[in-house]
């Protein structure tokens, strides 16, 4: 019986590893979607309409992985772009995989890019109730301009105060009896915002931090 826990571990150990927990986390994906119009290479955002989630946003075409519709994450990136663009299947040209991405609100990302094979904006029929507008950017813009970077603090809170004025307790740290450290909150890790403004309009978040890392490779 010695090493048989040990022996159960490693025969169950996955094949392909993967983040630990990713199932409590929504998992979606984003195209860097690139157009070439008159030998110029653009980058294709699309404005979130403002009704619905992180609406008036600028980000890449992308979406939440749905397991009724799709068999991994390339068909979820393939299908929310037809859904967002409305552009037919065989002008979305899939070149790779980028460097994923887990966030600090729970989000697991996957980054695809690709190539979109159309030669108008007329050709993309937008889904309105998705996206507000088609922001095309050249894709010297970002090589030429350095982002400005900003900086944000998350900290964890094991309570909270909820809008009757109430403390919620999420975890009861005190309660269990662990260091008085993790009482109130904890954490207050800092990290980086980048930020592009262009067109009128600011690019930031998981996009921008896609856009400084993809210029480092170029």
């Amino acid at each position: 019986m010695i090493g048989n826990f040990y022996d159960k571990i490693i025969k169950n150990l996955p094949e392909n590893v993967s983040i630990m927990g990713r199932d409590r986390f929504f998992n979606s994906v984003v195209l860097i979607s690139i157009v070439n119009f008159n030998g110029v290479d653009h980058f294709l955002f699309q404005k979130r309409a403002k009704n619905i989630r992180q609406g008036g946003e600028i980000c890449f075409p992308g979406g939440g992985f749905d397991p009724e519709k799709d068999k991994n994450a390339e068909e979820t990136v393939i299908r929310e772009t037809m859904e967002e663009l409305g552009i037919n299947k065989e002008k979305i040209e899939i070149g790779g995989k980028f460097d994923s991405i887990v966030n600090s609100i729970g989000t697991f990302i996957e980054v695809f890019v690709g190539r979109l094979n159309i030669h108008d904006i007329s050709e993309m029929h937008i889904n309105h109730k998705e996206v507000e507008k088609i922001l095309l950017v050249p894709v010297s813009y970002f090589k030429n301009n350095r982002p400005e970077e900003y900086k944000l603090r998350v900290e964890i809170h094991p309570t909270y105060i909820n809008e009757e004025g109430e403390e919620i307790t999420l975890f009861p740290a005190k309660e269990l009896g662990v260091p008085p450290k993790y009482w109130k909150f904890w954490g207050g890790k800092s990290h980086t915002v980048y930020v592009y403004r262009t067109h009128g309009e600011v690019i930031w978040g998981i996009t921008g931090q896609i856009i400084a890392e993809l210029m480092k490779r170029i």
